[in-house]
């Protein structure tokens, strides 16, 4: 430790334990009142409703009862199916998701026309999954005379107009489903691994061909092993546990005579208990629980690392990497036509009155924009974007705040504590909020009460803060040690250095902002669980009007388009922050 005079100011420099912490942490005081508002939020909306759930589980009245919840829960008709389809969802999306993503990044990688396929291939990320559902309805719609995919199928498969295969029907209506899922995250999977390819030196290539490897010991040797692999783990658990939001896909994109033949726990949860919470609902919810963070945790002890990460050194510019071969390109390009598809019915739909979008398929008119006539001089829909911008910008800007705060003391953790806050705040991040609704109203019952705009942005906070204090925590904690002790030296108090951190820190700052305010935009299932009649957000607001499919398909395929606009244009602007974000401070 060394004592230095700084613009007449006494500076203590602890230089004392791993030179990359810089040793830039608060004092104790200051630590337990930074991490205070955090632990208060995990700890009454988090931690004790998923305590309050798992004692409902077993209890009744109070009563001990053991496992009868489960074995009532487990032995309901069609559990065992939900169970099952559960399971598959985990399993076989995240394994579509994950192959695509790297064949697109791979193939779009080093082409003139790539930056435009990753950017299409971008926007369905953006786009709420209320949204997506819409449009894959309106494309899977039963008739095929509004339907597209209905009628190329039919001609396919040459069949007459009155023996049109149900792509929604029971048979199909979960591979339709997983179609639509899996156009929503290839995007996502396709910008990760774009940064670890070009992320990998070329020089291990070359090494791996100076000694006789072929092109499969190059892909394994030089691309797979160093990086790709880790890679591959963190996008398959990410889309594992986006699985759980198949709620929002199922409620809006499937009929509702179907509905039985789709279902997952996400929805038989909700079905089962709603805002409440019951003993066979809660027994279903520690179930589906159990699944999510132990999957996670498996995910994360699989690409573990030294904690701190050790320092990368500047590496030289990279040996130019030959283009794709052409077979690849033209993957790439048919799968960016692919994915425009559904943007265009959307946007075609949109374009006709609530006549013609429920009599004919929108190729079969011209457009006269009726649906955004009446909807931009109504009220009820600017009203709804109104509240949810507020909703989302308030939200956002305090769980910001709160993070920053609280990861500013966790960022100079080392060994098994650091790890263990790790595995703490992930598992926080990905409980299911269905599973924990009951409690959740309970608290908030004593606090505010339910169903106010103020209870919903609470729990929007609560559920936003473990993600954004994990990836926020971890980019403090990969700072390189000179911009520590500069943040240090030049903050003449614990939030001066703060500031000056987060400044370092900029794309990660940005990717945790723009993230939380799209989720909370995009949100569907907290709105309907939370929000009260005279203060709905968009998700529940969209889904509301799907009632009327038919009949409201073009006003439907209006608003959505509408609501897409903002998060799409968010999301657009700051690809790049968010990779560099996500990839320095959220996949550890």
């Amino acid at each position: 430790m060394s004592q230095v005079r700084v613009l007449g100011e006494l500076a203590v420099l602890d230089d004392v334990g791993p030179a990359r912490r810089g040793r830039a942490y608060p004092a104790a005081g200051a630590t337990s009142a930074l991490l205070l508002p955090a632990a208060v939020l995990l700890g009454g909306l988090v931690l004790w409703p998923v305590l309050r759930t798992m004692h409902a589980s077993v209890t009744t009245d109070g009563r001990w009862v053991g496992a009868a919840h489960f074995r009532t829960a487990l032995a309901a008709p069609g559990t065992g199916a939900v169970v099952g389809r559960t399971v598959l969802w985990a399993l076989l999306v995240p394994a579509v998701v994950t192959a695509l993503g790297y064949l697109l990044a791979a193939a779009s990688r080093r082409s003139q026309e790539g930056g435009l396929v990753r950017l299409i291939l971008l926007v369905p990320v953006a786009l709420p999954l209320v949204v997506t559902g819409v449009t894959f309805r309106l494309m899977y719609d039963p008739d095929p005379s509004r339907g597209l995919a209905t009628l190329v199928a039919t001609r396919l498969a040459g069949r007459p107009i009155e023996d049109a295969p149900q792509l929604l029907g029971p048979g199909m209506v979960t591979v339709a489903l997983m179609s639509a899922f899996v156009w929503a995250w290839v995007g996502l999977a396709v910008l990760v691994f774009r940064s670890a390819l070009d992320a990998v030196p070329q020089s291990l290539a070359d090494a791996v061909r100076a000694y006789g490897g072929t092109r499969r010991h190059v892909l394994w040797d030089a691309q797979w092993r160093p990086l790709l692999l880790r890679t591959t783990a963190v996008v398959f658990a990410l889309v594992a546990v986006g699985t759980s939001r198949t709620f929002d896909l199922i409620l809006v994109m499937t009929p509702g005579s179907v509905r039985d033949e789709a279902s997952v726990l996400a929805l038989r949860i909700w079905q089962t208990s709603g805002g409440t919470t019951t003993g066979d609902g809660a027994a279903l919810g520690v179930v589906w629980l159990v699944a999510v963070i132990g999957g996670i945790m498996v995910a994360a002890l699989f690409v573990r690392q030294a904690w701190p990460p050790p320092r990368v050194e500047a590496a030289p510019e990279p040996a130019p990497v030959a283009p794709p071969r052409r077979v690849f390109r033209l993957l790439a390009a048919g799968a960016a036509i692919a994915w425009l598809v559904p943007l265009v019915v959307l946007v075609a739909t949109s374009a006709h009155g609530q006549v013609d979008a429920a009599a004919r398929g929108w190729w079969s008119a011209p457009p006269n924009g009726e649906s955004y006539r009446n909807l931009i001089t109504g009220t009820e829909l600017w009203r709804t974007l109104g509240f949810t911008l507020l909703l989302a910008t308030a939200v956002t800007a305090t769980v910001l705040v709160v993070a920053l705060l609280a990861a500013y003391p966790l960022a100079w953790l080392t060994g098994p504590a650091a790890q263990a806050t790790g595995l703490l705040l992930l598992a926080a991040s990905v409980v299911p909020i269905q599973v924990i609704a009951g409690p959740v109203n309970e608290v908030l019952g004593l606090v505010l009460s339910s169903g106010t705009a103020q209870g919903l942005a609470l729990v929007h906070i609560a559920l936003g803060v473990p993600f954004a204090v994990l990836v926020l925590r971890n980019a403090f904690a990969d700072l390189p040690v000179e911009q520590v002790r500069d943040a240090r030296l030049g903050g003449r108090r614990w939030w001066h250095t703060l500031r000056r951190l987060a400044r370092h820190n900029l794309s990660a700052v940005v990717a945790v902002s723009v993230l939380e305010f799209v989720q909370v935009w995009n949100d569907l299932v907290v709105g309907r669980l939370f929000s009260a009649s005279g203060s709905s957000p968009l998700g529940p607001f969209l889904a509301e009007q799907t009632r009327s499919f038919v009949s409201n398909s073009g006003a439907l395929a209006a608003s959505s388009v509408l609501a897409s606009v903002l998060p799409v244009v968010l999301v657009v602007l700051s690809r790049r922050h968010l990779v560099a974000g996500l990839v320095s401070g959220g996949v550890r």
